[in-house]
Parts: structure tokens; sequence; C-alpha cells
């Protein structure tokens, strides 16, 4: 299940990571490595390794500390290993489609994690199923797969391009097979894909900087858009097709990545406290404390305070234990609704003006609670202000957003929204002060869900189990690895 306020945000579709480390518990590495990236998927979690000659894989629902215990990582041996947190954006929330997921054509066999969505992954399904490759999940993490292990080619290299040339949408993957390790990025870029050192002879393959830093490697360089690196007894080998129109999510600065990762050489809290700073200029308002919704706000929080001179402090405290459970709340607990997740300082923001800082507004539920918890608590004045410009469109390329007529900004005014939301005035970061406080050229980064400007075609409104219809037969029910 879902916690009643986690409609409110948007959801990435997961984290990936990749170790290749002999004489290291590289199954241990992982969990903490995924432990990193909890924040990127809470829907399932898994590992996979390999010592040379067999693959071995463990997934479930849950997140990472409920999916693994000592004895299902002391059964996960080798010196290589891939891992995954999954939210869905392809394929729904159930044990089969939990990820690493192992692929094999009788002669090859690989583990793969996938972080993105393929947009056509059905048309794909269609092609391999003819061919006569089966299918055990409903995700396009599998078709990935077996496009791979189909593809033309001597040797994993062609196969890899061969298929990348097929594919259509985004993905950053690890997958290993027996005695290798590889980390693809799609030629847009779209999901970021990270290479670190450790201990002098391994090497490290994560979605985010701040994994590496958890189990204490160095940060070598990014993964490009269109590499693919191969490691294995050899070291890093490099790889790359064409690459040529760059689409870096730009949401991975908003809100997606932690603030304490670096994406293109930029510090995500550093962009965030410039977000805050540009929105201070752009919206200003007179005003006695400034409040960030935390924690994907707080840094946005700080600029604002810095540049406007009005004092920060925390007004709403979260329970940060109120991620994913599988307690199933009462009645009287779902009706409380937000204030599960937040509790507001009445001493604090009492008779108070509040400045009220958040990341982005998609479908517009949980905000007017939020704001009538802060004058519930005494605020006098509740103004609203969003790091990100209205949100219009939906994303096609690995978040679980909305369709276009669930999202408010699509669908009402600004002046509407902030009636809606029952705030005394709501202003919205543009798209060129984001850009700005991103700090990398517009033509680089995917701006869709603002503009509707996607960076290939898409199909409107595609169907987020379009697999499941594909095959019926996935639908009947979880199945257990």
């Amino acid at each position: 299940m879902k916690t009643p306020v986690d409609n409110r945000k948007l959801h990435e579709s997961c984290g990936v990571f990749g170790i290749y480390a002999p004489d290291e518990d590289v199954a241990r590495l992982t969990f903490f490595g995924l432990f990193a990236l909890q924040h990127r998927g809470q829907e399932s979690s898994g590992i996979a390794t390999a010592d040379g000659k067999k693959l071995r894989v463990f997934a479930r629902m849950g997140l990472v500390s409920q999916v693994f215990n000592e004895e299902s990582l002391s059964q996960l041996t080798g010196h290589i290993a891939i891992g995954h947190n999954r939210y869905s954006t392809k394929g729904s929330s159930r044990v089969c489609n939990a990820q690493p997921i192992v692929v094999s054509n009788g002669s090859d066999s690989l583990a793969i994690a996938h972080n993105g969505n393929i947009l056509n992954a059905e048309t794909l399904y269609q092609e391999l199923s003819e061919k006569g490759y089966t299918f055990n999940t409903s995700t396009d993490t599998e078709v990935i797969g077996n496009l791979i292990l189909s593809a033309p080619g001597n040797g994993w290299i062609e196969k890899i391009k061969h298929a990348m040339h097929r594919i259509k949408g985004a993905y950053s993957l690890t997958f290993i097979t027996n005695d290798r390790l590889f980390g693809v990025r799609d030629p847009m870029g779209v999901r970021p894909l990270s290479l670190g050192a450790i201990n002098g002879h391994g090497w490290v393959l994560a979605s985010e900087t701040c994994a590496l830093d958890h189990i204490g490697a160095d940060f070598v360089r990014e993964i490009d858009p269109g590499e693919i690196v191969s490691i294995s007894e050899n070291g890093v080998e490099s790889h790359r097709i064409e690459s040529s129109k760059k689409a870096l999510c730009i949401f991975e600065y908003i809100y997606f990545a932690r603030p304490d990762s670096v994406i293109a050489g930029r510090l995500l809290y550093s962009t965030r406290l410039e977000m805050g700073k540009r929105l201070a200029q752009e919206h200003p308002v007179d005003a006695d404390l400034v409040i960030g919704v935390p924690d994907s706000a707080t840094a946005a929080a700080v600029g604002y305070s810095m540049e406007s001179g009005i004092p920060m402090t925390e007004g709403l405290v979260k329970n940060r234990y109120v991620g994913r459970t599988f307690i199933e709340p009462d009645q009287r607990i779902r009706d409380l609704g937000v204030k599960v997740k937040f509790n507001p300082l009445p001493q604090i923001i009492g008779n108070k003006r509040v400045v009220l800082i958040d990341d982005s507004i998609v479908r517009g539920t949980t905000t007017p609670k939020v704001i009538k918890l802060l004058r519930k608590a005494g605020a006098k004045e509740v103004h609203m202000r969003i790091c990100a410009p209205p949100i219009c469109y939906p994303c096609y390329f690995g978040v679980d957003m909305a369709t276009r007529w669930e999202l408010i900004a699509a669908q009402k005014t600004i002046p509407e929204i902030r009636d809606f939301i029952g705030a005394d005035s709501l202003g919205f970061l543009s798209v060129e002060g984001l850009i700005k406080a991103v700090g990398l050229p517009k033509e680089n980064v995917c701006l869709a869900c603002f503009t509707g400007d996607y960076p290939i075609p898409v199909q409107m409104e595609m169907d987020k189990l379009g697999l499941e219809t594909q095959s019926p037969e996935l639908a009947l029910g979880d199945r257990q690895r």
C-alpha cells in the first residue's frame, strides 16, 4: 500500500547500482548502495550476483531493510553484483516485476536492472514474442534484456549497440553476465549514471554519487549519454554510440536526486539553494517566516530566506518513518491524512505571515491540506512558493507523474490554483529562472513536463500497464521467485 500522502509527489522509477570488486563482499556493499538510493524507489528491492560461473538473484517487495537480512545476503556470493530499487512506471507493483531480472536464451544469460521508461516496449515485446522469447514479467526491463540477447553481433558490445539503436526512450542500465559488469546510458542521457572506484581494485556504478560516498568509493566520472562501459578483470572499457540530442531530466535537480549528490558537476544542494534565491527574486512578498516543506524543499527555503532576508524556521516537523508500510491504517488514521506525515509548530507560526516553499505541485491534492494545517496552527497568512514551473504535461521517460487531466496546472490558471489550495498568494519559478539555477544549457535538459516539447515523439497518454494488456496471463497474480 501507499501512505495517504504519497500522491502529492512525483515518483521516479528506480535506482540502479553495480559493482565489480574481487575479494569484496559485493552483496553487502550493494545493500548499502541501495540503502543510499532508497529515495528513488520504495516498492521493491533486489540484488543479483555473479561468480564467474553462475548468476544468483534475490528480489522482493518492500524497502531495502525489509527485503534483505544476513541469511539472504550470505547466499548472494560472487565478485560482481547489481542492485535495484523500484517504483513502477512500466509494469504494475507486483513481486514478479521486482528487479534485477534474469533473462536467458539457452546459451547466454544476464541479470539486468533498469532506471527509465521505454516508449516502444509493446512493439518490441510483440517482435520478440514472435521470435519465441517468453516473458515472466510485465516490465520493459525484461524486454530490454531479451532484446540484447536476441541482437545480432559478435560479443556483448555489438549486441548492446544494436539494441540501443532499437530502443526509444530513457534508460540507465546495469547488468551482469557470469563474468562482466555493464553500465549503459541512453543517447539522450535522461537518467544519471556515475562511475566510481573502490579500494584500488574495484569499480562501482550508481544512479547517484551519494551511493558511492556511502560505501567509501571515489567518484571517477559520469557515464556519458550513449556510452557503454564494460567492467571485467581487464578493467573498464568504454564504447559509445552516436549521441546528438541531450535531455537530462530537470527533475533530478528539483526533487529526485539527494541533495548530497552531484550531477553534471553541480551539487544538488547548491542548485536547490539557487532555485530558492531566484524564486525570491521573481516572487517577493512581505512575510515574517520562511518554511520549507521537509525534506525536499529545505535547501530552496534556505535560499529564499537568504535572498529575501526573511528568517527561516522549522514550522513543519516531518515524521521520517512514514514511508512505505505494509500495515493498513484504520479509517481514523486515514482521515488524518497529511497530519500523519507533517506536524506544525503552533508556538512558532502562530499569528505569523508564512512563506511556504515546496518543490512542485502535481495534482494539488495534498498542498491544500498542508496549508490548512498551518492555518489551523495559527498562521495569519500563507504565501505558497514553488521551485518548479507549473507541471502541465505528463512524463513518458521514467517518472510516474499523472495523466494530463490529473495535473492541476493543465486544468487551472495560477489564480485558480491559488484559490483551490487556499493560499494568500502563489508563485512558481519560471523556466528561465530554473535553467539559470541549474546552470546547464537549456538544450541539454528535458523540460517537457513544463513545455510539452518532448525530446522524442511520444504517444500521448501511454498505458502504464501496456505490457500486461499484451500478455494477460501476467496479470493473474504475483509470482514468487
